[in-house]
């Protein structure tokens, strides 16, 4: 018989994973019967937790979000998942250099069974990162409070400081975050100058929410806009058509790379810039999928160039 202690985290699991359970679908799932259902609820709200119900027979039990923290119930697979994840954040810096990522890693490695700690291990002996981008250290909790002004559509007072290190004060109606190159960039429409900006979250020195909601009209694909603004200043742009539909090509191509068109159901439009014809030429043959540059001319021969180079190198013996 399955002990209470782990019956009650099994519940917990179940309640957190779909909105609603009838006591009968909770009793199937638990091989228990509904009236240890009814026992384990009520041991559940004794501890704290939530627990909302609907009269009768069919009613539903529904854990009330935000009420207490659940403990996670994890197999080895999304045990190794989240760690790697925790430390992948911890080393590039995608959440930022506070010191609670590293904790929660570390915290969270102490706990992990011996069988997943040693795959982690392995995957420690084998993995090499480069050096990071440089940049300004970047709180995780300025990037949630951005994120929750975005999903609020609240305005936010920033202090910014530019390229130069200028600083200034800047009244913004926040859209989206986008994550790229190691960089996350806020899409926000500048209220002063009336047009939408990107700002880098690493060079936020403070983000104030004014409590005002303000609807967003017209707002720009936000992956596209940052994409346009980090290649506007590239000496040389490709246009190309890739044989292969519009999801395809961004999974090959990146949105925050390159501004793709759908041409069709079976062909993509994309450009992309690069800082000279070669250059440009040897990303397009790595992507591995069928293509034609559109132009310049220039960057067209220089991939037929490499393709027959790599023809005539791969000519099937003679004998």
């Amino acid at each position: 018989m399955i002990g209470t202690s782990s019956r009650l985290l099994h519940l917990l699991s179940l309640l957190s994973s779909r909105p609603s359970w009838t006591a009968d679908e909770l009793a199937r799932r638990m091989d228990v019967t509904d009236r240890t259902v009814r026992r384990d609820i009520t041991r559940l709200r004794e501890l704290g937790y939530d627990v909302e119900s609907d009269p009768g027979r069919w009613g539903g039990y529904r854990l009330r979000p935000g009420t207490k923290q659940i403990p996670l119930v994890l197999d080895d697979e999304e045990s190794l998942a989240v760690t790697v994840a925790l430390r992948e954040a911890a080393r590039t810096g995608v959440l930022g250099d506070d010191q609670a990522v590293l904790s929660a890693f570390l915290k969270l490695r102490q706990l992990l069974p011996t069988r997943v700690a040693s795959q982690l291990g392995a995957m420690d002996d084998v993995f090499e990162h480069t050096a990071r981008a440089g940049g300004q250290p970047l709180s995780p909790g300025l990037l949630a409070g951005l994120a929750s002004a975005c999903r609020r559509g609240e305005r936010v007072r920033l202090s910014y400081r530019d390229s130069r290190g200028t600083e200034t004060e800047r009244a913004v109606d926040p859209h989206r975050l986008v994550f790229t190159g190691n960089r996350w960039y806020l899409v926000a429409r500048d209220v002063e100058r009336a047009a939408w900006r990107t700002f880098r979250a690493d060079r936020v020195v403070h983000a104030e929410p004014t409590g005002r909601v303000v609807p967003v009209d017209d707002p720009p694909d936000a992956a596209r806009f940052v994409a346009e603004m980090l290649t506007s200043d590239y000496p040389l742009y490709v246009t190309v058509r890739l044989f292969v539909p519009l999801a395809e090509a961004m999974r090959a191509v990146p949105p925050t790379a390159g501004v793709h068109r759908a041409d069709g159901p079976d062909a993509t439009v994309v450009e992309l810039g690069g800082t000279d014809v070669e250059s440009l030429a040897a990303r397009l043959v790595k992507l591995g999928v069928p293509l034609t540059v559109l132009e310049p001319a220039e960057v067209r021969a220089a991939v037929r160039r490499r393709g027959l180079a790599l023809a005539d190198g791969n000519r099937p013996d003679d004998h």
